[in-house]
């Protein structure tokens, strides 16, 4: 299946939900909303699935057992992740809602919708579309992956959340001066090697020059040489393109390689991991099948 496709009748479809009660914006009032929004479609859950920790690997293993055509999945960027990679392109159709703070797959099938407009809107007038991501050490990601030191950036990110932004600046700094001495070495396909302080890879849902059904991952290598270059990236970040910049460098790939000296920092989809030395990004074609609204505010 390749774009998008219309459902026609949900009501014949088996639907599930699993809400992560430990995510950012779900609670347990969640699910008596969920069930509300359900019966205003017209629609009951075979299951709803609410709990945190490790209730939610277990209940996703329960969810993938129980032959299910539709799961709806309210929680933040980790548990949405592994609900994407879970389902598959055999499973169920994946409705990922908004639960968490950072929300990176949600925003980018439901734009700035709440969680309960993603719903509505999606049931009132839903479309599949099959979602190309990429996969690292068996870990996947569907929006984008970022690889290097800087992404300690994340911990003063989660600081300024937590109201302390002198925590924010002393870990901002301390990523900066990390990144700036310690490359990564990579190589973007058949292209010759390099080493930057940063490689990002993002998936064609999110890359702003690849189509949705576009079968390649966008790569980029961010080679800044001193603090002047990183604040001159950032302004470019804000202002304008930041693909234009001198110290960025892209490709569009099915298979990245990287290399480090030490174990390799990762962001994927927002949630952090530590990989082997060496690594490689391939895509994963047909990730997982999402449902969304079929208007193009969605997009």
């Amino acid at each position: 299946m390749l774009g998008m496709e219309r459902l026609t009748d949900l009501k014949s479809l088996r639907l599930g939900v699993l809400l992560n009660t430990e995510s950012g914006s779900c609670d347990l009032a969640a699910e008596q909303a969920v069930e509300e929004g359900l019966r205003s479609a017209g629609l009951q859950a075979e299951r709803i699935w609410c709990g945190g920790g490790a209730e939610v690997d277990r209940s996703l293993d329960e969810a993938m057992a129980a032959a299910l055509d539709v799961l709806i999945v309210l929680g933040g960027d980790g548990t949405i992740r592994a609900a994407a990679q879970r389902c598959g392109p055999g499973g169920p159709l994946l409705a990922p809602l908004p639960g968490g703070t950072m929300n990176m797959l949600p925003k980018t099938l439901y734009g700035e919708r709440t969680w309960s407009e993603a719903l509505r809107d999606t049931l009132a007038a839903p479309v599949v579309q099959e979602v190309h991501g990429g996969e690292v050490e068996g870990h996947q990601f569907f929006v984008a992956a970022l690889f290097g030191e800087p992404t300690r950036i994340a911990e003063a990110r989660e600081a300024v959340r937590e109201g302390d932004l002198p925590g924010a600046i002393s870990k901002g700094v301390a990523a900066l001066r990390s990144s700036l001495s310690s490359e990564i070495s990579y190589r973007f396909g058949a292209e010759p090697a390099g080493s930057a302080e940063a490689v990002a890879i993002m998936c064609p849902l999110t890359s702003a020059v690849l189509a949705d059904e576009e079968e390649v991952l966008e790569a980029a290598a961010i080679d800044v040489d001193g603090p002047l270059d990183a604040v001159r990236l950032g302004l470019a970040a804000a202002f304008a393109d930041w693909r234009d910049d001198a110290t960025v460098e892209r490709a569009k790939v099915t298979q990245a390689e990287l290399s480090h000296s030490g174990d390799i920092p990762a962001l994927l989809d927002g949630e952090r991991f530590m990989l082997g030395r060496r690594a490689t990004v391939r895509l994963v074609r047909g990730a997982f099948r999402a449902i969304k609204p079929a208007d193009e505010a969605s997009t």
